[in-house]
């Protein structure tokens, strides 16, 4: 599209929030794509979505900055993001952009698009100042029976066994797993409907694991200080289902409750559950909420790749590309970066430790058992028993270990792509 003389130029429905004094962040809600940007690059936009003419908008912007300002080039740029509207996008409604605009994927296993289901002001209620409250409640009165009844800490080779069939106990885990997983999304899902964003469920890994994740790109359409209440709604739901886990321990071991063995078994192993993946989501070198959380802090752009490029740069040697690519990122990822890194680099013996704590115990004892039943031959029914919950168990880490691998072939077919040109 060319852009200049008094033809109007016209935009997608584009966000445009500013980022500091000297930035805006500019973006398209519908496919997810935001870039920062000069203040006076916000002041363009705001004129082409009033219908100013190209002429007019370089007017404004010359007020603004004090100097020409070269809009055309401007406008073509934006072109090349994707944000000026097609021309069989007219007379469109902009409401309906979300659902003639595929997101970009931002994860191997995703939804296609953007939801919505459940309207803002009925979930508002539930992210207000009391319900903060309230669940930071249910975390510090769950840490705090954790302190005085160190016996309810999870004891994962026991609490991840609620039934005395390990196989029973192992299919069982799973579904265990897979519910407080969903209930976590689902706290970022309705955070963020609260503010009236759409999101997406996808699956991706986390090196060796695999986790459900939320979309929630079009945060970036909000302040930053309105973006902390999805990026933590799903600690704050894990909060309060392990405050009534807990509740429920407490009682038995308190002797106020008698409640059967398997149901005091059931609650452990909920417990040791909701427990773990807290804690996984306090790894922030692994892209968790809490990374979330520090990125907003922060105002960083793209530390996640700076950190990678610093990293190569420390124990190789970068490309050109890779060398312009460092040179252009902001100071605020370059001086987080630079100690992020080796927390990143450290972060995996973190990872070991966790895995070794909570998850190699379930494991191991699930392999001895089932190596037991494997030993008996296939004409057995135990060994098909056995081999089907071995299966199951370890199915989401092999699951993990596919997409590693298929994302490791992508950049080496595209790293011998780019040597044959």
């Amino acid at each position: 599209m060319s852009a200049s003389g008094t033809a109007p130029v016209r935009l997608k429905p584009l966000s445009v929030v500013p980022e500091g004094d000297d930035e805006v962040l500019v973006g398209d809600p519908a496919s997810g794509t935001f870039v920062t940007i000069p203040a006076v690059g916000g002041v363009v936009i705001a004129a082409l979505q009033r219908g100013a003419s190209v002429e007019e908008a370089a007017a404004e912007a010359e007020a603004f900055a004090g100097e020409p300002v070269n809009v055309p080039s401007f406008v073509e740029t934006l072109g090349e993001l994707g944000f000026l509207a097609s021309d069989d996008a007219e007379g469109a409604d902009p409401g309906d952009a979300g659902d003639a605009v595929e997101p970009v994927r931002t994860a191997p296993i995703q939804a296609r698009r953007w939801m919505t289901g459940v309207r803002p002001e009925i979930v508002r209620p539930f992210f207000g100042r009391v319900a903060w409250a309230f669940y930071a409640a249910c975390l510090l009165y769950a840490l705090a029976v954790f302190v005085l009844r160190p016996g309810l800490l999870p004891d994962p080779a026991v609490d991840a066994f609620p039934f005395d069939d390990i196989g029973l106990s192992a299919l069982a885990f799973l579904p265990f797993v897979w519910f407080a997983a969903a209930s976590h999304e689902c706290g970022h899902w309705l955070g963020a409907r609260a503010l009236g964003i759409q999101t997406r469920f996808g699956v991706d890994r986390r090196l060796w694991m695999l986790v459900f994740e939320t979309d929630l790109t079009q945060l970036w359409t909000l302040p930053r200080r309105q973006r902390y209440g999805p990026l933590l709604a799903g600690l704050a739901v894990d909060s309060v289902l392990l405050a009534v886990l807990l509740t429920g321990r407490l009682l038995i071991d308190t002797g106020v409750w008698q409640a059967p063995e398997l149901v005091g078994s059931l609650l452990a192993a909920w417990v040791f559950i909701k427990v773990m993946q807290m804690l996984w989501q306090s790894l922030v070198f692994l892209r968790t909420d809490l990374y979330a959380v520090l990125v907003n802090a922060l105002g960083c752009r793209n530390l996640w790749r700076v950190k990678s490029l610093m990293l190569k740069r420390a124990f190789s040697r970068l490309t050109a590309e890779e060398e312009a690519e460092l040179a252009d990122a902001t100071d605020t990822d370059l001086r987080v970066g630079r100690w992020f890194r080796w927390l990143w680099l450290a972060g995996f013996a973190g990872v070991v430790v966790w895995f070794c704590v909570l998850l190699l115990p379930v494991f191991a004892e699930t392999l001895s058992w089932a190596a037991e039943g494997l030993a008996e031959g296939p004409l057995t029914a135990a060994f098909w028993y056995r081999l089907l919950c071995v299966t199951l168990l370890l199915g989401p880490e092999t699951l993990a270990l596919v997409l590693a691998v298929k994302e490791y072939a992508a950049r080496l077919t595209a790293r011998r792509a780019a040597r044959a040109h």
